[in-house]
């Protein structure tokens, strides 16, 4: 028997569990069960890693949003755009909710998508992760998968559309265009940030993150220079396959997540530093670091975030205070090269870099 929209939000079923919400709309429960969302969202922890770099000790400020509800930082986003597209009553009860991603905001929506009992369409690319497939699959979410000769990335996109246009019921998040995704970076994300920091009398010289569609380092950045606006905010991207510095895609990696197919529409570069590159083999070898050395088991993203810091504090000095965030865990890459002996190669900074420890900074309120 499919859950009603009503029994979704408010936890109920036909033996009348939570009765004590049967007496409230739809629209009621739906606000509860955001509410209570939230609270499995976000206020994650902040860490202060310690790490020698060609003989000098220095410390990296890291937010780790594996921790998140399905394990990546686009919970909140896809968290915030749900809630926004209810109070402007663009998304209904029994509405289909249809998203192009490269998977971790397919993860996210189907999450919360189903937790507001809603059906969930993914559309991606087939080339990603075998665990990003399943695991959309497993959280009752339908996956259509289009090749590069089906046009890839910009195909999937261009199916959500042509499917919102031919059914009034579908509704399209548009992460790489809504303004909400960076919203909830900006209210949330950086937020946390900043008051963890001041807790320990820190203020962020610089941030840098991965941009895929943009929300992370828009949202963050926009906070973080109004309070302080000496910051340096920095997008990166994979140095085999530059999109930022180029404006178009060039070539191929496997930093899964970033530097898609085109610049994404809520990306303003020229309110943004200059873009860092990583390697996808520098940041996997990273990232293998950070979870034998650390116990932080974390994706190949997030190991590229880490050399972007590195550079980063590398370029600003040793007392300088560099922020970024571990996008995902590591669960998500179990089929890929992130599980195998990386060859290392002149001029990376894994390897010399030795990961020392760590210690964390709890949530800020």
């Amino acid at each position: 028997m499919k859950t009603t929209i009503a029994q979704a939000v408010s936890g109920t079923d036909d033996c009348g569990c939570y009765s004590n919400e049967a007496s409230l709309s739809v629209e009621e429960k739906i606000g509860n069960k955001l509410a209570h969302l939230w609270n499995m969202v976000g206020n994650t922890p902040l860490l202060e890693i310690s790490y020698r770099y060609k003989g000098r000790c220095r410390k990296v400020y890291v937010k780790c949003e594996h921790y998140n509800l399905t394990g990546s930082i686009k919970d909140r986003m896809a968290l915030y755009i749900l809630q926004k597209a209810y109070e402007e009553k663009l998304i209904k009860p029994g509405d289909t909710i249809v998203e192009a991603t490269s998977g971790n905001t397919g993860i996210a929506f189907s999450a919360i998508g189903r937790a507001l009992g809603h059906d969930v369409k993914i559309i991606m690319p087939n080339w990603l992760s075998k665990e990003r497939i399943d695991i959309i699959r497993s959280l009752g979410a339908e996956v259509i998968l289009i090749s590069k000769e089906e046009g890839g990335f910009l195909g999937s996109i261009q199916l959500s559309e042509k499917m919102a246009q031919s059914d009034a019921s579908v509704f399209l998040p548009r992460q790489f265009e809504n303004l909400y995704n960076c919203e909830a970076h900006e209210k949330t994300t950086a937020k946390e940030v900043w008051m963890q920091l001041q807790s320990i009398d820190k203020t962020p010289d610089a941030f840098v993150a991965g941009v895929g569609t943009g929300g992370t380092i828009m949202g963050v950045g926009n906070y973080l220079t109004r309070r302080n606006p000496g910051i340096c905010i920095h997008p990166l991207e994979p140095a085999e396959s530059p999109t930022l510095s180029t404006g178009y895609k060039v070539g191929s990696h496997r930093i899964q997540g970033i530097s898609d197919e085109f610049i994404p529409a809520i990306v303003k570069l020229d309110q943004l530093g200059k873009v860092i590159k990583a390697s996808d083999g520098d940041s996997i070898l990273m990232a293998q670091q950070l979870s034998r050395k650390l116990g932080l088991a974390v994706g190949i993203s997030s190991g590229a975030n880490m050399i972007g810091a590195i550079q980063l504090q590398e370029e600003l000095g040793n007392q300088a205070v560099v922020v970024t965030v571990f996008s995902d865990s590591n669960k998500k890459y179990l089929s890929t090269d992130l599980m195998k002996e990386e060859p290392v190669k002149e001029g990376y900074y894994s390897t010399d870099v030795d990961l020392l420890d760590y210690r964390a900074i709890g949530r800020y309120y």
